[in-house]
């Protein structure tokens, strides 16, 4: 019994981390990571503020369950095995940029909160910079499994994923250019098989 009600308070705990997350995730996109305070958490999230301290103690540690939260609902990682799994290079190259595409379009707005995070604190960019690297560790990894086919030096080419890979770009082309998800899958995975296979 002791077990059931133990099992049942970590499940609400969780519902409650998950629901701050989200509360977070929306002000953080239309007030800044900076300007939103714990207080204004709690109040959008229905919760004491104490509540907040206690499940995370620190903004910056709601914003790593807004990124983990934002890489399982995009599916990331079975998505990447995914990619991995393919054996032609053409259609490889092709799925990664499905995958790059997937990441952005479940949550840009995260993107753009780690963007304006990176003016924090030195832990904060830590752990921006930790979050980051997971992300371009797979695209180095997927230009790596195809380096027999690629006609420029493995660098290069992980450096032309990564550049096609910059939020800017998919800000510039889709949120300013008003290209859709699709339109800009399109353009890196064309861009990708031109000028690396």
């Amino acid at each position: 019994m002791a077990e059931a009600v133990k099992s049942y308070r970590q499940v609400q705990a969780e519902e409650t981390r998950i629901r701050i997350a989200q509360s977070a995730r929306r002000l953080f996109a239309a007030q800044g990571y900076g300007a939103t305070s714990i207080d204004a958490i709690a109040k959008d999230a229905g919760v004491a503020t104490r509540t907040i301290y206690s499940a995370f103690g620190t903004k910056r540690e709601i914003l790593s369950l807004i990124c983990d939260l934002w890489l399982a609902e995009a599916g990331a990682l079975e998505r990447a095995q995914e990619v991995f799994a393919i054996e032609d290079p053409t259609a490889r190259l092709r799925a990664a940029a499905g995958w790059l595409t997937n990441l952005y379009a479940a949550g840009f707005d995260v993107v753009l909160i780690f963007e304006a995070a990176t003016d924090e604190s030195p832990e904060t960019k830590a752990l921006l910079r930790a979050k980051l690297a997971g992300r371009n560790q797979v695209m180095d990894a997927i230009i790596e499994s195809l380096q027999p086919t690629l006609r420029i030096p493995l660098p290069q080419a992980q450096a032309i994923f990564r550049a096609l890979a910059a939020p800017g770009v998919y800000q510039e082309l889709v949120d300013e250019s008003d290209w859709t998800p699709a339109d800009f899958q399109q353009f890196v995975a064309d861009s990708l098989t031109r000028q690396l296979l």
